[in-house]
């Protein structure tokens, strides 16, 4: 019996939403990656974004697998080439604090991956609302905004209130005890007072850059 595990791209999904497939790590078995990472890591038409990948599952990867990719181990992505940049598209990140860096980052990461320009603005915590009120200025002039935040979340009401601009709020599971893993920024989130802000599964960085890839690519198409 072929006990090989098989993987089926979608390689179609492009053409129909705008956004490739990537290949979410995270329970694979290091030789079904060993072999997408050899496979698609080179190719100029079908690059392939790497998630959840795992700096103690990447370490085992052999030498020139690893030298074929570009890997960043705080938001545990890789890719060996990128979609062509988008002129015009820009989309800040916004982060309560650096414990949030490992989504915050993937967020950053996917945008990189599909030819999007991002920046990411850290350490933003409602404890200290001087440092984002020095930073709004800069951070409205993008079109689109991704709120990463653990604990109660506030950022998100916090943003949800200074900007026009979309807003896609990510709660991570950072905090201690009632944090619950990130259910409580979750249900904060969910609840805000701000209108219009939308809210993505905890820890989901790449969904979110995902929805701000839509619409950066609608707004740039448009003009």
């Amino acid at each position: 019996m072929d006990t090989e595990i098989g993987v089926l791209f979608d390689h179609a999904r492009t053409g129909r939403i705008g956004l490739p497939e990537a290949v979410f790590c995270q329970g694979k078995h290091i030789s079904v990656l060993e072999r997408l990472l050899r496979e698609y890591s080179s190719q100029q038409d079908r690059p392939i974004l790497f998630t959840r990948l795992e700096p103690e599952l990447f370490d085992r990867l052999p030498p020139e697998v690893r030298a074929g990719v570009d890997y960043h181990p705080i938001s545990r992505t890789a890719f060996g080439r990128k979609l062509p940049s988008r002129p015009g598209a820009k989309v800040a990140i916004i982060s309560a604090g650096s414990a949030d860096a490992f989504v915050t980052w993937e967020a950053a990461r996917t945008l990189e991956y599909l030819g999007i320009e991002a920046h990411v603005y850290e350490d933003n915590g409602v404890a200290g609302l001087w440092r984002l009120a020095s930073r709004i200025e800069e951070v409205n002039s993008h079109q689109v905004l991704i709120v990463v935040a653990g604990l109660d979340a506030a950022l998100a009401s916090v943003m949800g209130g200074l900007t026009p601009k979309p807003i896609f709020a990510v709660p991570t599971s950072v905090g201690y005890g009632q944090a619950q893993n990130g259910l409580t920024a979750l249900n904060s989130m969910l609840v805000s007072c701000s209108p219009g802000v939308s809210v993505f599964n905890i820890d989901n960085g790449y969904g979110a850059a995902c929805a701000a890839a839509r619409v950066v690519n609608l707004i740039t198409r448009a003009f």
